[in-house]
């Protein structure tokens, strides 16, 4: 055996003691975990156990970055710890969670990025059946998009929250990064037409006018459609789309990130039917209606700055009568100061909806 051999010899018996500790460190945890499911059904009962809590999992994964030392990278690790906390939830009570489907799509990924891949994914065939399967209790929870960094609100969300009685409980950021995806073995240079939502083809759009001007692009329902199409008619058609509907169709990422913008993403708010506690570094989402009237945006602002609460997002709606703004701010709503510019709003709005308190996206 040459040296090379012995001294690699050692690290590995190092390596096989590390993981023997760990697997058992994991398996108490899982233990820990039933014990957890156990007391909540026997002091809530089997129907109103609440299992899933956001806050102290966003703690827990805030912890994990604090203290880790590398040399793995902070968010790594907690995306270790993520999917460790899914399993073990998983044990608890499996997790069904709705999504704006196909499967394969971006907010797919928001939902496994968030809940882990222990976690039962449900696609829906629209937003309001999104909303419609959380609030009947099908679902525990819903992912739905928000926002995205270049195309702005999804308005069709914000409507959706006036209609329905649920709270947000969480978000997650993912970056988008869009492929031009082809069967395995086509000719990039024989490409004839390209599927893609619309979204996505004009996040590409300069990509697209450089590279294949005059080939065909077509608007479908969603990226994961779009790969489904191309997979199914073979050579001479193209899509774009991420890397979960590649993997799904079996496509070739023969190009990658051909965003426009390196820095796009969207933003994805969860859903569900319960109050969120602190977690002690928290947004709070409201929908306020006011009276169209000159001087009614600082009127609405106003208690905001002077209670130092900063704004992450403004949205305006208008109508005839009245205008409607969807307001992201820092805090939580149990906070003395939250609770005071809030008490001024109710005061000065015709109409004021909180949807909701909770931890700002730790991943």
């Amino acid at each position: 055996m040459s040296e090379q051999e012995k001294e690699l010899r050692v690290l590995r018996d190092q390596i096989d003691s590390i993981d023997r500790q760990m697997h058992e460190l994991l398996n108490k945890r899982a233990k820990c975990a039933q014990s957890v499911a156990e007391v909540k059904q026997k002091y809530q009962g089997d129907q109103s156990a609440v299992f899933y809590r956001p806050e102290r999992e966003a703690q827990v994964l805030r912890a994990v970055m604090k203290r880790n030392e590398g040399p793995l990278a902070d968010k790594e690790v907690a995306r270790l710890f993520r999917e460790i906390m899914s399993v073990c939830l998983a044990l608890e009570e499996p997790m069904r969670v709705a999504f704006l489907g196909p499967e394969g799509t971006f907010t797919q990924q928001a939902a496994q990025k968030h809940f882990g891949h222990s976690a039962r994914n449900l696609p829906m065939q629209s937003l309001r059946d999104v909303f419609r399967e959380v609030q009947s209790g099908a679902a525990h929870y819903g992912v739905v998009p928000i926002e995205n960094s270049t195309e702005g609100v999804i308005s069709h969300t914000l409507d959706l929250f006036k209609q329905f009685d649920l709270k947000i409980c969480g978000e997650v950021e993912v970056p988008v990064h869009l492929h031009l995806l082809v069967n395995k073995g086509d000719d990039l240079d024989a490409i004839k037409r390209i599927y893609s939502h619309q979204q996505s083809l004009a996040q590409s759009r300069d990509w697209l006018d450089a590279r294949y001007p005059h080939v065909e692009k077509i608007a479908v329902s969603s990226n994961a459609e779009a790969a489904r199409i191309a997979a199914g008619e073979g050579a001479g058609s193209a899509a774009i789309a991420g890397d979960m509907a590649a993997d799904l169709y079996e496509l070739d990422p023969a190009i990658k990130n051909i965003e426009d913008q390196a820095d796009n993403a969207t933003r994805f708010l969860i859903i569900g039917d319960q109050d969120v506690g602190s977690s002690g570094d928290d947004k709070t989402s409201i929908l306020i209606s006011v009276p169209d009237t000159p001087g009614a945006l600082y009127q609405l602002l106003e208690p905001f700055h002077r209670y130092q609460l900063s704004l992450t997002r403004v949205e305006t709606r208008s109508s005839s009568k009245n205008s409607l703004f969807y307001i992201d701010f820092e805090g939580h709503s149990e906070s003395e100061l939250v609770q005071k510019a809030l008490s001024e709003l109710i005061q000065s709005s015709i109409e004021l909806k909180i949807l909701g308190s909770y931890p700002r996206a730790v991943l």
